[in-house]
């Protein structure tokens, strides 16, 4: 009845929906409640409040996990239909007004929180008046806001092969490289070979992660299997285990960006490494970007040049720099990099 529309449009509100739709995605209230930085109860709140303004149930908790009854799936249908205007609306606003105003929205996956907050504070620097949104989530959650199109751009390591239409640019280089600590057995030798590698404690990440994907595909190539002695859920965690003399690992070379060698972690020279990957730049093709996503996107390679000189200047600590193409000029390997 058109009475009942005006008044489910009076009665809710843009922040309940945002609430909803966060609460959706994540199927956990937990979840979105930290995502908008709201405490537990405020969340619960307001999404009881939409639920009687809808005046019907939008979902049932079984256990912890939240599922969506029928009218909570078409309304969450609108929100990403309402949201998605709106985002629109911005972009065509931000159009008009050029690069002085505006809200630029990143998703990246784990292993970029290395890179990408480099770049997003160096081109927050050039257009101050830009707010800028990092979203930083493991691979499998960036391709579910890939796929609904939430952000303006998408930071991995690795281009999705299937199931999704895209544009991936590449925009700077990220080597993985094998880790140990300072004083290990190994530190110093050149050309260690992968068999003697297949010796050590190994400290992977968990089962799905990229780079121990590409790991293994080295390993299995030349009929070998790691010593996995531990596995572990992040970056920091498995810098720690290697720190501590619990094994060696295989990370990209941007976690070691910010300490260097000076840190407590050094670079092994091993045949086959660096393994030459890169940051890509993704969106759903056919999208039109707005002028900031463009000048962003334009910027990051640009940026991507001096990323690649100073990889250049950290693998220049192997104690037999390996011959590699000229910065800049490195190609992207025909399957992509690897992700977190």
């Amino acid at each position: 009845m058109p009475g009942a529309e005006k008044d489910l449009a009076r009665r809710v509100t843009l922040r309940q929906l945002k609430i909803f739709e966060a609460l959706a995605r994540n199927r956990s209230v937990t979840r979105a409640a930290e995502e908008l930085y709201l405490t537990q109860p405020t969340a619960s709140m307001q999404v009881k409040k939409l639920a009687d303004a809808v005046g019907m149930p939008l979902f049932e908790q079984v256990g912890r996990q939240v599922h969506l009854t029928e009218a909570g799936r078409e309304l969450y249908e609108t929100c990403i239909e309402v949201f998605g205007s709106l985002g629109r609306l911005e972009m065509r606003v931000a159009d008009m007004e050029g690069l002085r105003r505006g809200t630029l929205r990143v998703a990246v996956v784990t292993t970029a929180k290395y890179f990408a907050p480099h770049v997003l504070g160096h081109f927050k620097q050039r257009y101050p008046g830009i707010d800028v949104s990092l979203k930083v989530s493991n691979r499998e959650r960036v391709l579910e806001r890939l796929a609904i199109n939430e952000d303006d751009l998408y930071i991995m390591g690795q281009k999705p092969l299937e199931g999704l239409e895209i544009e991936a640019v590449p925009i700077a280089p990220n080597p993985l490289v094998v880790m140990a600590p300072h004083g290990h057995r190994l530190d110093g030798e050149q050309g260690i070979t992968l068999e003697r590698l297949a010796e050590e404690p190994f400290i992977a990440r968990e089962a799905g992660s990229g780079i121990r994907e590409v790991t293994q595909r080295l390993f299995e190539s030349a009929g070998l299997r790691p010593n996995i002695a531990m596995e572990l859920s992040s970056n920091e965690a498995i810098k720690h285990a290697v720190a501590s003399g619990l094994g060696i690992s295989v990370l990209s070379l941007h976690s070691l960006a910010l300490e260097g060698t000076d840190g407590p972690l050094n670079i092994l020279d091993v045949e086959g490494f660096p393994l030459e990957r890169h940051w890509y730049a993704v969106y759903p093709r056919g999208k039109k970007l707005s002028v900031i996503a463009e000048s962003f996107l334009d910027f990051m390679v640009e940026e991507g040049n001096r990323v690649a000189e100073q990889m250049e200047e950290l693998l220049s600590t192997l104690p037999r720099a390996p011959s590699r193409p000229p910065s800049g000029d490195a190609q992207p390997a025909p399957d992509g990099g690897a992700d977190r």
